[in-house]
């Protein structure tokens, strides 16, 4: 059985102890992966510490380099990726190769541009000139999750290192498996030694010694509402800068003169792509009620039509991530039956033949008949389940929309163009996407307000994160 390995100081280095990492589609572990310790944790930052000034000095173009010759070495082993990806996760392995991979490649190609292109404010006034240095953070500690394992932890490393960090990261222990690669990419690359760090563990351990080191000096997070809470606890009192991009509830507006096909293709995409495993998924699903009965129809059907098995081949939806994932998402759909809603697709376990016998596969399911105030309405499942319910009134979905303690992402469809506008503005959301979904330009800021999370990354975002600006005034 295969051994992953940390990546500590420009080497693969073995660990003391290791996990199981398990194939969710088969339901039986396929390697192992390092338990590690705090102080696996403390030897990677060490080596930052070594690695740190010499990499933030170095001209921005060099760095750029290196990333661009990153992204080219995880291109050409694109397949490799996609497929490593799907085994590890259960997601599609076409969803992994049309998505999850090129979006990693285009992070480390779009932050090499950044790397470039990045620059500070200057203010002249009578008798003075103010101007604005930007200088990284040392050390910068990233923490990833397990839904777009490669996708979200090189969103987080890409601009660290392009802005002159040296980086600590941790890939989740239920997906570890492009990181390590990634790795073994880096030192093809030439990355310099020390510059990124990779630890595999826990969260309680190896995540909880990154947040609360003193020489980490930044933290981003991508997780649970839950978990960030905790991370917020620690590093608000030792003032840490941090970036948190948390769960959420999101809702999917679907206005009675919006095209009916495109709204009906997007809301399908949003429910339940990745399993419905993305922070970003449209889990309630919101339909004027002139078009209500017949978008209700349509729904049903093509979600019935989707096709669950084994990631491997030429399916719709694949296995969610873990035992303990599966367990979650059944428990809410029995809350959601025991709430009153009404199952009109899905709602089971799906068992498959062959090789994926005892994975964890769930039915896409879909609700309808329960209140907006209803737990299920209320909490984020991140699993393939999607509630529906009719409005009436702009005002009155745009109360439901605003009414959890979310505000991540939402999606309207509409032909009206000032209807667009003005539900936009009044959704509390960091992203509204209008008549499509997911839809992302890597320019444009990224993160939720409310419980969905602090801060922006994305573009010069993620730059002004990784560094630390310093005003200088020169009287004339």
């Amino acid at each position: 059985m295969k051994e992953l390995l940390n990546y500590v100081d420009g080497r693969l280095v073995p660990a003391a102890a290791f996990l199981d990492n398990v194939d969710p589609a088969v339901g039986a572990a396929y390697s192992r992966v390092p338990d590690s310790a705090a102080e696996d944790v403390d030897r990677a930052v060490d080596a930052a510490a070594r690695a740190s000034r010499e990499w933030a000095e170095r001209p921005a173009a060099e760095r750029a380099r290196v990333l661009r010759a990153i992204a080219a070495r995880i291109q050409a082993r694109l397949e490799d990726f996609a497929r490593a990806e799907s085994i590890d996760s259960g997601k599609t392995v076409a969803a992994a190769r049309a998505l999850d991979i090129p979006r990693a490649v285009a992070n480390f190609e779009f932050f090499a541009d950044a790397a470039t292109q990045f620059a500070s404010e200057s203010h002249a006034s009578a008798g003075a000139v103010n101007y604005t240095l930007r200088t990284p953070v040392p050390i910068a500690g990233c923490i990833a999750p397990w839904n777009l394992p490669l996708y979200l932890f090189t969103w987080k490393i890409a601009p660290a290192l392009a802005a002159g960090c040296a980086v600590v990261a941790k890939p989740s222990e239920v997906t570890p498996m492009t990181a390590f690669m990634l790795s073994e990419v880096c030192i093809e690359a030439g990355l310099p030694a020390g510059v990124l760090n990779i630890i595999h563990g826990l969260g309680p351990k190896v995540g909880a010694r990154i947040v609360a080191h003193p020489s980490v000096a930044a933290v981003s997070f991508t997780g649970s509402t839950k978990v960030g809470a905790e991370i917020a606890r620690t590093a608000g009192p030792m003032f840490k800068k941090l970036s948190l991009e948390l769960g959420g509830k999101n809702p999917t507006i679907v206005f009675s003169d919006a095209d009916f096909e495109a709204a009906l293709d997007g809301t399908i995409r949003a429910a339940f792509s990745n399993q419905g495993q993305i922070c970003l998924c449209g889990s309630r699903v919101f339909v004027e009620r002139a078009i209500y009965d017949r978008f209700k129809a349509a729904l049903i059907e093509r979600t019935r039509s989707l096709r669950v098995g084994d990631p491997l081949t030429d399916v719709d939806q694949g296995a969610v991530v873990s035992r303990a994932h599966f367990d979650k998402v059944m428990g809410c759909i029995e809350t959601a039956q025991a709430e009153g809603g009404r199952l009109l697709a899905g709602g089971k376990r799906v068992v498959v033949d062959g090789r994926c016998r005892d994975g964890w596969f769930i039915a896409p399911t879909l609700f309808e008949g329960l209140a907006p105030a209803s737990r299920t309405q209320q909490e984020e499942i991140f699993g393939p389940v999607a509630t529906l319910t009719p409005f009436d009134r702009e005002e009155e979905v745009v109360g439901w929309a605003n009414g959890t303690s979310y505000g991540l992402a939402a999606s309207l469809w509409t032909r009206d163009l000032s209807r667009a506008h003005r539900v936009a503005a009044a959704v509390q959301s960091g992203i509204v996407w209008v008549n499509c979904w997911l839809l992302r330009d890597l320019r444009t800021p990224f993160g939720g307000m409310k419980g969905s999370g602090v801060g922006r990354e994305g573009g010069f975002e993620a730059m002004r994160f990784f560094t630390e600006a310093k005003n200088v005034c020169v009287k004339l």
